[in-house]
């Protein structure tokens, strides 16, 4: 169960992410953009870790379900 909750984190990383590359107004905006690179790649460690207990099948169709409705 706890690779779910390591799998919702890189989902939550990957939507602030998502919404810094908003903020960043086309990079022109230092702190946004360098937290766009930060937060992507806390997402795919995360996303790293939930893969070694499930599969990548589920675990991808539950990242992008939950990525885009978030």
């Amino acid at each position: 169960m706890s690779y779910y909750y390591l799998l919702l984190l890189a989902i939550l990383f990957e939507v602030c992410g998502t919404t810094c590359m908003k903020l960043s107004e086309g990079f022109s905006k230092l702190i946004p953009s360098v937290l766009i690179f930060v937060f992507y790649a806390i997402s795919f460690f995360f996303f790293t870790l939930a893969l070694k207990g499930i599969d990548v099948s589920i675990a991808y169709a539950v990242w992008a379900g939950l990525g885009t409705a978030l």
